[in-house]
């Protein structure tokens, strides 16, 4: 089963990182209040990030290495250097 670790940018300009089975319905629930704890105080504007696993242990471990070990300005990097596999992503979920 594919899990997909996913970067959301929120409206005060902040960066989450998260996993998620359908990363797609997970923003939905970000937005309407329904995601994580943080996603409710910031809420989220769009997804800038999306990498894609075989199993949640990977993602899971990805998504830790980018939360713990990635200042905002590695992580921002990171975003801009997959942007257009993450927009190919993106419209292969639709």
């Amino acid at each position: 089963m594919k899990y997909y670790l996913y970067i959301l940018k929120t409206i005060d300009d902040t960066l989450y990182c998260g996993i998620a089975k359908d990363v797609l319905k997970r923003f939905e629930n970000h937005i309407s209040g329904l995601g994580a704890k943080y996603t409710k105080s910031h809420k989220p504007e769009k997804i800038v990030y999306v990498d894609v696993f075989g199993d949640k242990s990977s993602a899971a471990k990805e998504e830790y290495r980018i939360k713990k070990t990635l200042r905002r300005e590695e992580k921002l990097l990171l975003i801009e250097k997959n942007k257009e596999r993450t927009e190919n992503i993106l419209k292969n979920l639709v």
